[in-house]
């Protein structure tokens, strides 16, 4: 894969033990800009996870970004957005690393670092200790275990935590057998079989291993008081050898049992289990919600000002998720899933954006107002960094489609919903047969204004098509006929206002009216027609469609979501391909009967994935990646292809 303007064995400065502590904030609106040899690429990190919360890990051993307790807490380390300010935990060899690999330990999502010195090779083994389901005991620990492999090393570390976004001061002191943070709202204690030191905000350590030695540290979060000997609150306290390995292997035996209940067998098992793997890393284990992504701010093009917080639970990407989750088997986690969603439909009111919002938080409130956080630079100066989404306000039609379709296919292979949820639906249903002919802002969250999107009006008529089909199918009760006209109306115009009967071909905009022609603008969601049942792969208009997208969005097996110079959608600069599209590419050309075509572009897909199958939101002009990173929507198309493409291939 091609990577961003740096090899990937050379080093970024990094902070000698002792030498400097992070900048603190200095209330900053327009920060100034760091280097962009500063960052690592976005691809050059690893991800791991409790089930509540996730950090990356670079591959030179640098923990970049980290939130306590949760997904959408504020950061502890952030350094991702801002080397300088927004603070890190490296550990790495005092001298020059002239090789380094980062892998995950087989069936798990414990990461490895391994980096290369000319005085040996030091492994770094990074987890979030996970003993069993649902654990109301549940303990949050980040332990990093340091395993000399050969050659006697030299290693450093430096503990630089920043709290909340780097805004918030903290306290430093020595504790038994390490050191602990205290902020107001937080308090962080690392343990470690080193010394540690001091250093105003930071703590620091130097150590030597002989081959075969481990030094081990065990960082602790908790929002509560500290315990009597400085601990975090519920803290297991000192954490030896054995205690270590027995938390190591404990981990292993969790994710493989989880993994084991997959019912995928096909072709790309490696590929497909580590995207379920990372779609369970952005599960919420306690509320069952997913998130979209674990970081905030990572620009969609590099200095740019698309920059979005997407530590949030989607309606549409969950209503995919759900999808994912049943396809390979994980029934538990999609009735999980299920229960968040019937409590997003029982909160359901009308507003003007509609009865349902397009993103909450993980216990589900609807209101995530933006802020930007002046005093961060922002991934190699991109620049506003983001909090809160704005979006979550915006009227998206489409989501209703996507949600639905979801509950049917849960009813369908899952356990099946209750009366009460069928209730909810109804009414909610209710609510989107007196509004679907109306303007929005659909699947892409422009900021140009509402339109009238072909997208939007497809995923209505599918939650129109599928309540019908539920509602037969299990004898529910429903007003059929209202149901049936209002499907066969969205149906008809689609087929006369989003179609362009010069250029052949489905458009992003309805037109203004029946017999005018619409806007010749192509739109990668569209590709989605056969598979929600609305066209039929071989239909000639869809045919005719994907020729078009193939000549006008497709790059390679890259595909961009639509043309931002036909459709201005609100934002400056420009974005990458979109990844998600790209897999929708492979299972448009699976459904059309093009397997060989498929294949070759899964195929190509893979090869844009990072050195651990992982992929950001976006892919960029030299296959750099861009966006937050890992994004659930990616990894959920690419399950959905590899299982549709392997069904056509027999």
């Amino acid at each position: 894969m091609n990577r961003d303007d740096q090899d990937t064995g050379a080093q970024r400065p990094r902070s000698a033990a002792g030498q400097r502590s992070a900048e603190r904030p200095h209330g900053r609106t327009e920060p100034p800009r760091g280097r962009g040899e500063d960052y690592l690429p976005i691809a050059e990190h690893g991800l791991i996870g409790d089930l509540r919360t996730a950090a990356l890990v670079g591959t030179d051993g640098r923990v970049d970004w980290f939130c306590a307790p949760r997904f959408d807490s504020p950061s502890v380390f952030a350094s991702l957005l801002d080397v300088r300010r927004g603070g890190f935990w490296e550990i790495a060899p005092v001298y020059e690393v002239v090789d380094r690999h980062q892998f995950y330990f087989p069936d798990t999502n414990i990461l490895i670092t391994r980096m290369f010195t000319v005085d040996g090779i030091v492994e770094i083994q990074d987890f979030m200790p996970i003993l069993r389901e649902n654990d109301a005991e549940h303990q949050q620990r980040l332990v990093r275990r340091v395993v000399n492999i050969r050659g006697r090393m030299a290693m450093s570390t430096r503990i630089a935590p920043r709290m909340n976004y780097a805004r918030d001061e903290h306290r430093s002191e020595r504790i038994p057998e390490g050191v602990r943070f205290t902020s107001d709202a937080l308090a962080v204690s690392v343990r470690a079989s080193v010394g540690l030191e001091l250093d105003d905000a930071d703590a620091y350590g130097e150590f030597v291993l002989a081959e075969g030695e481990t030094a081990l540290f065990v960082l602790e979060t908790s929002a509560g008081a500290a315990g009597p000997d400085g601990s975090a609150a519920g803290s297991t306290g000192t954490v030896g050898a054995a205690a270590a390995e027995e938390l190591f292997m404990a981990t292993v035996a969790f994710w493989r049992r989880w993994l084991s209940r997959s019912t995928y067998t096909g072709r790309w098992r490696e590929m497909v289990h580590r995207s379920a793997l990372t779609l369970k890393l952005l599960t919420h284990e306690p509320s069952g919600a997913v998130i979209a992504a674990p970081t905030l701010g990572l620009p969609e093009q590099l200095g740019g000002v698309r920059n979005w917080d997407y530590r949030y639970v989607w309606i549409r990407d969950a209503a995919f998720s759900l999808y994912a989750l049943l396809r390979l088997g994980f029934t538990q986690e999609a009735q999980s899933f299920m229960d968040w969603l019937t409590e997003r439909l029982r909160d359901a009111t009308d507003g003007e954006a509609g009865p349902l919002r397009v993103m909450y938080s993980i216990d589900g409130h609807p209101h995530l107002p933006e802020e930007v956080l002046g005093h961060l630079e922002g991934y190699r100066g991109s620049y506003p960094v983001r909090t809160g989404n704005d979006a979550s306000g915006q009227r998206q039609l489409d989501l209703y489609g996507e949600l639905i379709d979801s509950i049917y296919l849960f009813d369908k292979y899952g356990a099946g919903i209750s009366h009460e949820s069928w209730t909810d639906l109804c009414a909610v249903l209710d609510w989107l047969l007196e509004h679907w002919n109306t303007v929005d802002e659909s699947i892409w969250e422009t900021r140009s204004g509402q339109q009238h999107h072909t997208y939007s009006r497809l995923m209505c008529w599918v939650a129109v098509e599928r309540m019908i089909r539920m509602a037969r199918r299990r004898g529910l009760p429903g007003d059929l006929g209202r149901w049936i006209s209002v499907r066969d109306r969205i149906y008809h115009e689609i087929m006369a206002r989003g179609w362009n009967d010069e250029e052949r071909t489905f458009v992003q905009r309805l037109s203004a009216e029946d017999g005018q022609q619409p806007a010749n603008i192509l739109d990668a969601s569209l590709l989605l027609m056969p598979m929600v049942k609305f066209v039929s792969p071989v239909d000639p208009r869809f045919r005719s469609t994907v020729e078009a997208i193939r000549r006008r969005l497709v790059v390679d097996s890259l595909v961009f979501r639509y043309d931002p110079e036909q459709a201005p959608d609100g934002l400056d600069g420009t974005e990458g391909t979109f990844s998600i599209c790209s897999f929708w590419w492979v299972e448009a050309l699976v459904r059309t009967g093009d397997v060989e075509a498929a294949r070759l572009s899964l195929e190509k897909m893979f090869t844009y994935s990072n050195h651990l199958g992982l992929y950001a939101e976006q892919i960029g002009l030299t296959g750099e990646h861009l966006g937050n990173y890992p994004q659930a929507f990616t990894h959920l198309a690419l399950i959905s292809s590899a299982i549709n493409l392997d069904r056509a291939m027999g």
